[in-house]
């Protein structure tokens, strides 16, 4: 089997942001010579995560709003702590941390219109995500 692990860093210049991360697994993909397996793409912080869905700016503004609806900025009970960002918690449940993207003939398999994204809640400090490429 053979395998390939790198590691993706990320410093958003907004608190919340979307990454498009398609492009850099497929050529992790390429780079690690796997013809049938899988990535797995995981982000390594718990106020960020990571989700396959439509490259679409109205999509975006849906899955936003839908968040904020969901998971407001507000007080939480884990701002006593003195953080402020409780809701970048909660937002990285409902996405969660982690994909996996099949690989097959040597490409990633995933439908016409699935993109691979990295969200992230609470940027503007350096992050970073996982990428494992795992097959024959």
């Amino acid at each position: 089997m053979k395998t390939l692990t790198e590691y993706l860093w990320f410093e958003t210049a907004q608190r919340r942001e979307l990454v498009r991360l398609t492009d850099t697994v497929a050529q992790l993909v390429k780079k690690a010579g796997v013809k049938e397996g899988m990535a797995l793409i995981s982000a390594m912080h718990i106020t960020a995560g990571v989700f396959v869905n439509d490259d679409e700016s109205g999509l975006f503004e849906d899955i936003w709003k839908w968040l904020e609806h969901l998971a407001p900025r507000g007080d939480y009970e884990h701002h006593k702590t003195g953080e402020d960002n409780g809701d970048a918690h909660l937002k990285s449940l409902l996405v969660h941390h982690q994909v996996i993207v099949p690989i097959t003939r040597a490409q990633l398999d995933l439908g016409p219109w699935q993109q691979i994204f990295y969200a992230e809640f609470d940027g503007q400090r350096r992050k970073r995500v996982i990428v494992k490429i795992m097959g024959e």
